[in-house]
């Protein structure tokens, strides 16, 4: 039997009323594993489920099952993100194999498993969705969403792709990971990142800042604040979007940084 990650989190099933309890659902062969389990019909109101935790609800995955209508599980998935708690949740579309070549690839999901399940197999592509979305910092790596810093071997990689840093592209980011949700003024970052005894200037740090934004793109949840410096969204902020006054999280082509920025606040 496989333990939950964490005893209040749960695993959210969507499906075809009776069909939700059904021996070979995912709700049923789930709770064989030991997960947790929430079970909600496809035209059901999701609150409704979430409002019954004693504690804000911490939901692991949703599962859509809509048998043969992969359009009603793309349908079930908008309306279950609707609702803010549960718009960043990953999520599972499950269908049998004649319907998999129908299945949106712009839908919105996560991922996909061909039914009847191999009960491992879910649970297993449950774990990885967690994974990718987790967030950890040890001495040796850290974890922001689907960017992992391995400051031992001085390696970065988004979703598995390993990503060619210089050695102060490394320091600045590997930096700014470790102190999440800090902010840090260009003057700062210099004396920490480039030593009390660098005599270039601040744009110093502007200029490698923007080289990681070309390099990671939006899996780098860097925040500018105007007048102040550079922070490290924390996972509650990134998903809640930019606060504050933000230049973009990633740059491309010829798009000038803060014209970017000033374009989002509507002030070009």
């Amino acid at each position: 039997m496989l333990s939950p990650a964490r005893t209040s989190a749960f695993v959210l099933v969507v499906g075809h009323g009776a069909q939700l309890l059904a021996e070979e659902g995912a709700a049923t062969q789930l709770q064989k594993l030991g997960a947790r389990v929430r079970t909600l019909d496809l035209w059901g109101d999701v609150a409704s489920v979430l409002d019954q935790e004693a504690d804000p609800p911490t939901v692991r995955a949703v599962v859509i099952e809509a048998g043969e209508r992969p359009d009603l599980a793309v349908t079930a998935l908008r309306t279950v993100r609707e609702d803010p708690r549960l718009e960043s949740t990953p999520a599972i579309v499950a269908l049998p194999v004649r319907q998999v070549a129908r299945m949106d690839p712009g839908g919105g999901f996560d991922d996909f498993i061909v039914v009847p399940y191999v009960p491992a197999e879910l649970y297993a592509r449950i774990r990885a969705l967690e994974w990718r979305a987790s967030e950890f910092l040890t001495e040796e790596r850290l974890k922001v969403g689907s960017l992992v810093i391995d400051r031992a071997a001085h390696e970065v990689a988004v979703d598995g792709r390993r990503v060619a840093l210089t050695a102060k592209e490394f320091a600045l980011l590997a930096f700014l990971a470790a102190n999440r949700g800090r902010v840090f003024s260009r003057e700062a970052l210099l004396g920490r990142v480039w030593g009390a005894r660098y005599d270039g200037g601040a744009r110093t740090v502007d200029i490698h800042v923007r080289r990681l934004r070309a390099k990671l793109g939006f899996s780098l949840p860097l925040e500018t604040l105007r007048g102040a410096g550079y922070k490290l969204r924390t996972p509650s902020e990134a998903s809640d979007g930019a606060r504050g006054e933000v230049v973009p999280l990633a740059r491309t082509g010829t798009t000038n940084a803060r014209g970017l920025a000033d374009k989002r606040r509507g002030t070009r």
